[in-house]
């Protein structure tokens, strides 16, 4: 009889024996304390991760394999090109041909700065026939002011940076601009990955702090606040949440935060994880209290800077006795679970963390420890998650597609040895990012053509072996920045500082709860700055960077949508920040003497990064002059009217 069929019999009170009756309840006692037994065991073991999840590729240690052989070894630069052509040749393929000088020329200067060269530029690359003409332009790109820029970016799409709070008031973050400058000097001065690690999570927990350890943590301060919160200790929590899911996400790609209610769905991540890694952070300072100009004492901090005091927005802590963490059932505040302490995901059988009170501060430690086993070369994601991300914002794409989640949930890897071998070579170089750059791009698989053959497009049609460079757009700043560029106008010299305020169309301000708040006004040569220092207001980007996929600041954002869509060519043919960069565009050209051909040819110069063909030019020149002949317009409007024209060809906004 099974125990549906007893329980059954027990509660309906049908007349049986006394000794049946006896058997009856001690069969049932003794089930349910069986049941129970088993709860508690698989309760117990819950924690532990099944033999299948150890296994997975993401959960392994970094094993650094060999250089595979390939037949065509002529091929190859370095090893990186070994591993693309091991998989080409497996698959019956063979990679495209070499791109043009001058198309290489453009995609390193957009790859490594987000500028486009310069006239001067190409023609000094086109005259210098030596050798390492290529290697001098790498090298050189390196070490411009504007490859801190251009990688910065990409690093404030994944920390969710903004300057403001978000929500209805979506008041400013004071000082947080200190925070991208940061970021700015790390990549020019390339900081080591494990060090960058630490100082954004514990700068202020180090041995020896510095201003820029103490900048650094303004990591923490960077997403949504809600200053007037329905349920304030809900609020608490959410704010604990984002700061753990962008941690996780960004240097570990795990999605610890499914968590926060039960145990994830997918990864081998129990409830009780999530609390213990949400148990480092617990010891942080709110936001505080709304106040009118939006500072407060718990993000704050006053430092000295080059012997000058300046003001920083930085973590801060509670003192030396952090809270109690508990387990919260179903992620609710009023319903505490069991207490647990720090400790690390449960599936890297990772030693208990070694939290020490820093010497100084009122601080626990126990940020710093998290730091130590993030940045630890035994931790298996680090290094894989950081060298996918830098293959992909260097090739378009990740090795893994998922750059957020090397979960089961997630793609697998394309190239699985590539990557940890690129793991490996980035601990092996002391973390340091250049180098590793340096190397991806002196391969032959960057230096490829993008035109796939007949045969690569029937076998591998969405180019997952990389037999081709995926031809890419330029993102929105990049956009935005280029047409300041050939237009004369972008004033790239100045490097860092408070953020600068575009001109908005009043129709964008007009939209706002209360219209104009929150948006200033910046001299013309600070608004034409690059649009990395465009002040980024949550509630109101502006609107060309806005239809070519700005970066979503709510939430970590590790990679962003390439979009065709109508306002897009709207704001490139109608708004009003085109038709001023066409107007000046014009002007420039109208000071030179070299006629209608001569300014066709100049336009298409700097819109094409390259000498413009005598059916280009002749095409242009025809175009003006029917402007002026047909539609009466005059020699300077129908100009304006060809740069305007220029500056939407596709292959001014598209990478080859």
């Amino acid at each position: 009889m099974d125990l549906l069929n007893v329980k059954i019999l027990l509660d309906s009170g049908r007349p049986t024996s006394p000794q049946r009756m006896v058997r009856l309840r001690s069969f049932w006692l003794c089930s349910q304390l069986m049941i129970a037994v088993l709860a508690v065991t698989l309760r117990a073991h819950a924690d532990q991760p099944s033999l299948e999840a150890t296994n997975f590729w993401s959960y392994r240690p970094v094993q650094v394999p060999p250089i595979p052989a390939v037949k065509r070894a002529d091929w190859c630069r370095n090893p990186i090109d070994h591993f693309i052509l091991a998989r080409l040749e497996r698959a019956g393929l063979a990679p495209a041909g070499r791109a043009s000088r001058v198309t290489l020329l453009r995609r390193l200067h957009y790859t490594l700065t987000g500028l486009p060269p310069t006239p001067e530029e190409v023609r000094a690359f086109l005259a210098d026939r030596s050798l390492d003409a290529y290697q001098r332009v790498v090298n050189r790109l390196l070490q411009s002011p504007h490859y801190g820029e251009q990688w910065a970016r990409h690093w404030l799409d994944l920390v969710r940076y903004a300057e403001t709070n978000s929500f209805e008031r979506d008041a400013a973050k004071p000082y947080v601009w200190r925070y991208r400058d940061y970021i700015i000097r790390a990549f020019n001065e390339d900081m080591p990955y494990d060090q960058f690690i630490r100082m954004q999570l514990a700068g202020d927990e180090l041995k020896e702090t510095s201003p820029a350890s103490i900048i650094a943590t303004g990591y923490y301060r960077l997403g949504l606040w809600d200053d007037e919160p329905s349920d304030p200790q809900r609020a608490y929590f959410d704010g604990l949440d984002d700061i753990l899911t962008t941690t996780s996400q960004t240097f570990l790609a795990m999605t610890i935060n499914c968590a926060r209610c039960h145990d994830h769905k997918i990864d081998p991540i129990p409830q009780v994880d999530y609390y213990r890694i949400l148990a480092f952070f617990s010891n942080i300072k709110h936001y505080g209290k709304r106040s009118p100009t939006s500072v407060n004492a718990n993000s704050v901090r006053q430092i000295s800077h080059d012997g000058q005091p300046i003001l920083a927005l930085c973590v801060k802590e509670r003192g030396r006795q952090p809270p109690e963490t508990f387990v919260l059932e179903r992620g609710n505040p009023l319903a505490r679970g069991k207490k647990v302490e720090p400790g690390f995901p449960s599936i890297f059988s990772p030693p208990a963390p070694r939290i020490v009170s820093p010497a100084h501060g009122e601080s626990t430690g126990r940020r710093l420890a998290l730091a130590n086993w993030i940045a630890s070369r035994e931790n298996p994601r680090t290094a894989r998650v950081l060298v996918n991300r830098l293959w992909q914002f260097q090739l378009g794409r990740g090795l893994v597609r998922t750059p957020n989640d090397f979960g089961l949930g997630g793609s697998r890897p394309s190239h699985p040895l590539l990557l940890d071998w690129l793991a490996g070579e980035l601990i092996r170089g002391d973390w340091k990012i250049k180098r590793l750059q340096q190397l991806i791009v002196m391969s032959n698989t960057f230096q490829m053509a993008s035109t796939a053959t007949a045969t690569t497009q029937s076998k591998d049609p969405a180019n997952e072996l990389l037999g081709h460079y995926p031809m890419r757009r330029l993102s929105a700043e990049e956009i935005r920045d280029s047409i300041l560029a050939v237009s004369g106008q972008l004033n790239a010299r100045a490097i860092g500082g408070p953020s600068v305020y575009t001109i908005m169309p009043q129709a964008v301000l007009a939209g706002q709860s209360r219209p104009g708040a929150g948006w200033g006004v910046s001299p013309l040569d600070q608004r034409n700055r690059r649009s990395l220092y465009i002040h980024s207001k949550r509630s109101l980007i502006p609107p060309l960077l806005a239809s070519f996929d700005f970066a979503d600041t709510d939430a970590t954002c590790p990679v962003r949508f390439t979009t065709t869509q109508p306002t897009q060519a709207l704001a490139m043919l109608n708004s009003p920040f085109i038709e001023r960069q066409a107007q000046h565009f014009a002007e420039s050209l109208s000071r030179q003497s070299t006629g209608v051909s001569g300014q066709v040819r100049t336009v298409l110069w700097r819109i094409l990064q390259h000498e413009p063909t005598t059916a280009e030019i002749r095409q242009g020149t025809r175009l003006i002059e029917s402007l002026q002949r047909q539609d009466r317009m005059s020699a300077r409007d129908a100009l304006k009217a060809f740069c305007l024209v220029a500056l939407n060809l596709n292959a001014f906004i598209f990478i080859d």
